[in-house]
C-alpha cells in the first residue's frame, strides 16, 4: 500500500472514532462539567502514549526540544474538545457532526496562510458541496431558520472549538521536527493536561468521583485512549503524507458515522429531511478521493 493511501485508511480510522465521541458525549454531558472531563482525558491518554513511546524506544531527545510547540498545540485541542463537549449539552449529535464538517474549509484556509498550499477546482468544489450538506444539516433542512440564521447554542459553541481544530492540522506540520508520532502526541496531551489541570483546579476537586454514573468512565475511557491517543497518531500520520484540506476532508464522513453509532446505541435515525445533507457531504468526500486518485497517477 503506498504512503497516501495509508493516509487515507488512517483518516477514515479517525472519522470512525471521532464520531464515536459525539454519541458518548452526549451521554456523558449532563453529569459532569466538560474542562474537569477533558482534564482526566489528556492525563489517561498522556500516561498511556508516554508509556507507548517508552517501551518502543521511540523517545529521543529532540522530543523534548522546543517544548512551547506542543502547548501551542495543545491549547488548539484544549479548546476544541471543551467546547465540544459544552456543545453536546444541548445539540444533537448528528448536527454537532454536521458542524465538524465546516472544518476543512477552515483548514484550506490556515493551510494556505501557513503553508501555502493551494486548493485544487475540484478541492474547491467538494468543499462547497459538503458546506451545504453541513448546513443542510444543522439547519434541519429548514430554509427560513437558515434565512434568520438561527443556530443552536450548542452548535455555536462548538464552532469555535471547530476553528482551533482546523488550524491544529496546519500548525502541526509546521511545527513537527521529524519526532516520533507517539512521544510527539505524548508531549501534546501532557502539555493539554497541564493547561486543563490549571484551568479546572476547583471543579476538578469538587466532583464526587465515585457518584459519576458508569457512562461518564465509559466515555472518559473511551476518548481518552481511542478518540485522542489513537485519532492524534491518525491525524499526524496522515497530515505528513497528505495535504492539509485533504486531511480535513475526512470530517465530512462523521456524520454518517454517527448515524451508525446512534443506530448502534438504539436512538434510532434522525429525521429522514436531514439524510439529504448528510449524502452530499459524503460525496464531496468522494470527490476529493477522485481527485487524490487522479494526482497519484499522473
Amino acid at each position: 500500500m503506498s504512503d497516501h493511501l495509508r493516509g487515507h485508511a488512517a483518516m477514515m480510522l479517525f472519522a470512525a472514532l471521532v464520531a464515536g465521541s459525539f454519541s458518548l458525549g452526549r451521554l456523558a454531558a449532563p453529569f459532569i462539567d466538560p474542562m474537569v472531563l477533558n482534564a482526566v482525558r489528556f492525563v489517561l491518554g498522556a500516561v498511556l502514549l508516554w508509556t507507548m513511546a517508552l517501551a518502543t524506544g521511540g523517545v529521543s531527545r529532540a522530543v523534548f526540544s522546543a517544548p512551547w510547540r506542543y502547548f501551542v498545540l495543545a491549547g488548539l485541542f484544549a479548546l476544541y474538545f471543551v467546547t465540544m463537549f459544552e456543545g453536546l449539552k444541548t445539540a444533537e449529535p448528528v448536527s454537532m457532526a454536521a458542524v465538524f464538517t465546516l472544518n476543512p474549509a477552515l483548514t484550506a484556509v490556515f493551510g494556505y496562510i501557513l503553508l501555502k498550499q493551494v486548493t485544487t477546482p475540484r478541492m474547491a468544489i467538494a468543499i462547497v458541496i459538503g458546506g451545504l450538506g453541513a448546513l443542510w444539516v444543522i439547519f434541519r433542512a429548514d430554509l427560513s431558520a437558515l434565512v434568520r440564521f438561527e443556530i443552536g447554542r450548542g452548535e455555536a459553541i462548538y464552532f469555535w472549538g471547530c476553528i482551533a481544530h482546523a488550524l491544529y492540522s496546519p500548525m502541526l506540520r509546521k511545527l513537527s521536527r521529524g519526532e516520533g508520532a507517539l512521544a510527539f502526541n505524548a508531549g501534546v496531551l501532557s502539555a493539554g493536561a497541564v493547561i486543563l489541570l490549571v484551568l479546572s483546579g476547583p471543579k476538578l476537586l469538587a466532583v464526587d468521583w465515585a457518584a459519576l454514573p458508569g457512562i461518564v468512565w465509559t466515555t472518559i475511557l473511551y476518548v481518552a485512549v481511542l478518540a485522542t491517543s489513537v485519532t492524534f497518531m491518525c491525524l499526524r500520520y496522515a497530515t505528513l503524507r497528505l495535504p492539509s484540506a485533504k486531511v480535513m476532508a475526512y470530517t465530512y464522513i462523521v456524520p454518517s458515522w454517527v448515524i451508525l453509532w446512534e443506530v448502534a446505541l438504539g436512538h434510532g435515525v434522525p429525521p429522514a429531511l436531514i439524510l439529504p445533507g448528510v449524502a452530499l457531504t459524503a460525496l464531496s468526500l468522494l470527490l476529493l478521493l477522485k481527485d487524490e486518485e487522479k494526482i497519484a497517477v499522473a
